[in-house]
């Protein structure tokens, strides 16, 4: 029971759910300090999916009171809605997966706040955009978890055995 009430598991919650790190961050700390991979691997990937309704409820509030600005509805105009149009074809056309498999891709700029800022500009349903954020942060979960082990054991043999 003690296992689960260690320190670790706050920073990997921590690192998972700060959006310059997320489960790219979360899942190798985790591991590095020998927890459980199953548990790392849930854990992360419900603090990481956080971000999809942090993200809402801030811009959803804060970007309303914003528009009040000029300044600031002019910048938006500009650019957000140009490239809305420029993009609208792709999105309607490849929205749901497109945006999956941008989530889904553990590199950096990439993942669940990138991916909830996406869908929140393009004007991607709730459901589905939480959905396509989901899937594509349990894949990222997945591969991340899979390079960490997988990596830890392929550089084994650089080890002294004692």
């Amino acid at each position: 029971m003690t296992e689960y009430l260690n320190v670790d598991w706050l920073w990997t919650v921590f690192w998972s759910i700060v959006p310059i790190s997320e489960l790219r961050g979360g899942i190798p700390f985790a591991l590095s300090n020998g927890l459980n991979p199953i548990i790392v691997y849930v854990v992360c990937v419900i603090s990481n999916v956080l971000a999809f309704p942090i993200v809402y409820i801030f811009l959803d509030n804060i970007h309303p009171l914003l528009e009040k600005w000029n300044w600031y509805k002019k910048i938006f105009d500009k650019f957000v809605i140009r490239t809305r149009k420029k993009v609208e074809k792709q999105v309607d056309k490849y929205g749901f997966w497109g945006l999956m498999i941008f989530v889904m891709i553990p590199l950096p700029v990439t993942g669940a706040y990138t991916g909830s800022l996406a869908a929140w500009l393009f004007n991607i349903k709730k459901k589905k955009g939480f959905l396509a954020v989901l899937l594509g942060v349990m894949i990222s979960g997945i591969i991340v978890t899979i390079v960490f082990l997988s990596g830890a054991k392929f550089f084994d043999f650089l080890m002294k055995k004692i």
